[in-house]
């Protein structure tokens, strides 16, 4: 699959974070809600991840109705700023969307609204630097 073949892609922010064995900028963290999570891996933390994760990350506070895809699943994500597509496996529950509802980043025109999906550094400098911080993106399952 490529990265942009979804009938139904989620549009909003991506960002990313640290989890397992120390990697690039990050030092030793837990291993996420999968258990498996590591900042040199491909991963991502998704909001509904499972019943629980949702309950605590409220995408739905700020309009996004977003699917269960558990650990493991594997998402494809472009960095709508250059077009940079990576594949990312589930392994945490995040961001905390309901916490960041109305967020905006853009890149000229381009813009994100709301933290939906966090990615490992390693995955997150696959398509942008990690200087960046948030950028707007399409997620698709």
């Amino acid at each position: 699959m490529g990265c942009s073949n979804s009938s139904a892609p989620a549009y909003g922010e991506m960002s990313w974070f640290c989890c397992g064995g120390s990697w690039g900028p990050c030092s030793s963290a837990g291993g996420g809600a999968c258990g498996n999570c590591n900042s040199g891996s491909h991963q991502c933390a998704w909001p509904h991840a499972s019943d629980a994760c949702y309950s605590i990350t409220q995408p739905y506070n700020c309009g996004h109705n977003l699917a269960l895809r558990g650990c493991g699943h594997v998402f494809y994500i472009t960095n709508r700023c250059t077009g940079g597509c990576v594949s990312a496996s589930v392994a945490d529950c995040g961001p905390n969307t309901h916490l960041f509802c109305g967020e905006r980043h853009c890149c000229g025109s381009t813009c994100g609204t709301d933290r939906l999906i966090d990615l490992t550094p390693s995955a997150f400098s696959a398509i942008a630097s990690l200087s960046s911080g948030l950028l707007p993106c399409r997620i698709d399952s």
